[in-house]
């Protein structure tokens, strides 16, 4: 007798061409979205906000109606979807060099404004799709493109610590940075998604997920060697947890 112990999410289109470099980790976390849109029966009401970068692929991955923003414009074009369409579930997907460099000033002020809508922040540390140059997450040390002799204090800066800044918007809701370099961090960033998702849905406020991801390609690492980065040095620095979640006191 057959055991179905798997099923494509409905949320996932039948005709996807997987276009991610190979070890790249948008591809669970788009399982882990479209699983929790199901699972929360509002894969029909849904319209979600690309971004540009490895994000822009949304529209080749979900069976949902999607909208394209404008680098860094992400959660400014949600707030408008959202407030023209109040009834509708809306979220964003984007990297941390849309949602934490260009798009800074979006993502916090949304977030401060209590907007009802979710974003999701993929953290690799780089430009992904554009060559991998340095980004506000870059690491101290850390060679990219930009930064051939490693990220230097003096000249780029400290990286942004993500969760903490947006944690601090009185607006925020839930927030909480999690990974995907193992089942178990599989899991419970399923289960932090749906906390952002159910904020929403409750009409609690803004929910926001950070993903520590990694990028073997730009990283120059084998898959397994990135995860390893992910597990240690990337999570020495962007410590994973809940940073907020007001449905629990946090």
């Amino acid at each position: 007798m057959e055991q179905l112990v798997f099923e494509k999410p409905k949320s996932i289109r039948d005709d996807f061409k997987f276009s991610f470099c190979p070890g790249c980790d948008h591809g669970v976390v788009l399982k882990l979205v479209a699983e929790v849109l199901d699972e929360l029966g509002v894969r029909e009401n849904t319209i979600a906000v690309a971004s540009v970068g490895c994000s822009v692929f949304l529209d080749d991955y979900l069976n949902l109606d999607i909208v394209e923003a404008p680098h860094g414009r992400a959660t400014a074009v949600a707030t408008g979807v959202k407030r023209s369409k109040p009834d509708k579930f809306v979220f964003t997907y984007q990297g941390d060099g849309d949602f934490a460099s260009i798009g800074m000033g979006e993502s916090v002020h949304t977030a401060s404004r209590n907007e009802k809508v979710s974003s999701i922040c993929i953290n690799n540390t780089t430009y992904g799709m554009t060559g991998g140059q340095a980004g506000p997450t870059t690491l101290l040390g850390q060679v990219t493109t930009t930064t051939p002799k490693g990220r230097k204090v003096e000249i780029s800066g400290y990286p942004v610590r993500v969760s903490e800044v947006i944690s601090q918007a009185e607006g925020a809701a839930y927030v909480a940075r999690v990974s995907v370099d193992n089942p178990k961090a599989i899991n419970e960033t399923k289960k932090a998604i749906k906390k952002a998702f159910e904020a929403q849905v409750k009409g609690l406020g803004f929910g926001f997920v950070e993903v520590l991801a990694s990028c073997p390609t730009n990283w120059k690492m084998t898959p397994q060697e990135a995860h390893e980065r992910v597990r240690g040095e990337m999570s020495e620095v962007f410590v994973p947890g809940v940073y907020k979640d007001i449905s629990e006191g946090v």
